[in-house]
């Protein structure tokens, strides 16, 4: 292991005190274990959004705490579920009395806290609800679409959560629309390396250096297909053509696109595959109304990339576009 680290016990912890202390006007640790990251002050007056989720994938989740995205987020160990007590600060700390939004990822142990966490909410006179982001469509076919893994799509969900509790909207009504996001959203990866969780000290899987896996997961799930790696463009053209076979566009659909990398794939390369992605998605009759290349779901120093597509409607695209503002996202 190679890593500019102190102990690894130690990691998450120090990585936090370090945001904190390069952007303290929109980063606080707190919570009584030390593991929420929210705002310096709660906003009046809105429905709260919280999220929570393993480490490791910086800016998910933790990362999105910012003006018209998260107030709050529970922060675990590398590639672990927080555990119930910074689930529940966030929970606290975000609700202003309109209630509060969890925008989850579709992990076993993600799923369960917040479950049992929202019930404790409740029992606090906290309206608390959850909605569930599962948009890799590599984990599994449309007829199993809610075993499907929440990778980049979480993004996209939480821009559009933020941004229409930011807009006043009320509890039903973000809800609702996070939802709409959710279930437009699809995502497809392609991991080239492994990475190395601090606490393990060795690679979370092996992959020969002229390999590559369509369709892995970010903690390096099994993909569709694991085979030589090909030129960029044959690579893009296969991920496009699963997101297209999954939710296809007609004609004048309007879409948000994400094209992201892992942690190690030079953002040149992240410019190549964004290239042809629009060149397919356009030729299929696709309008892109918002794209972003960048690093937005990173999975430690893996290499590779994914694609996100968001179907859009006015509602949805108002909120994508609307103002947001973190040290990762800024509109």
């Amino acid at each position: 292991m190679k890593k500019l680290i102190n102990k690894p016990e130690n990691y998450v912890d120090e990585v936090l005190a370090g945001m904190q202390a390069a952007h303290p006007e929109t980063y606080q640790v707190g919570g009584a274990t030390g593991r929420m990251l929210h705002r310096p002050k709660p906003v009046a007056g809105k429905v709260g959004v919280v999220s929570g989720g393993g480490f490791g994938h910086i800016p998910v989740f933790a990362g999105y705490v910012g003006d018209g995205l998260l107030d709050a987020c529970a922060v675990g160990d590398v590639f672990a579920s927080p555990d119930m007590n910074p689930m529940l600060d966030s929970i606290q700390f975000a609700d202003q009395g309109k209630g509060v939004l969890c925008v989850v990822g579709n992990y076993g142990g993600d799923r369960m806290n917040f479950d049992m966490v929202c019930e404790m909410a409740e029992m606090d006179d906290i309206v608390a609800r959850k909605v569930i982001v599962s948009d890799d469509v590599a984990a599994a076919g449309p007829q199993e679409a809610e075993k499907r893994r929440g990778v980049a799509g979480f993004v996209f969900v939480t821009k559009v959560a933020g941004a229409a509790a930011a807009a006043g909207q009320s509890l039903d009504e973000v809800e609702t629309i996070t939802q709409r996001a959710a279930d437009n959203v699809r995502s497809v990866g392609v991991a080239l390396s492994s990475c190395t969780v601090p606490q393990a000290g060795q690679p979370t899987f092996d992959i020969a250096d002229d390999e590559m896996e369509i369709g892995m997961g970010i903690h390096g799930e099994p993909g569709v297909r694991r085979g030589k790696l090909r030129p960029v463009d044959e690579v893009t053209d296969e991920m496009v053509e699963m997101l297209l076979a999954d939710k296809p566009v007609s004609n004048g659909s309007r879409i948000a696109l994400l094209v992201n990398g892992l942690g190690a794939t030079p953002v040149e390369e992240l410019y190549l595959v964004f290239r042809q992605a629009r060149a397919r998605l356009e030729a299929a009759g696709a309008v892109i109304a918002q794209h972003m290349v960048g690093n937005y779901a990173t999975s430690m120093e893996m290499a590779g990339a994914s694609l996100t597509v968001l179907h859009l409607d006015d509602d949805l695209e108002a909120l994508v576009k609307a103002p947001a503002n973190c040290p990762f996202w800024k509109i």
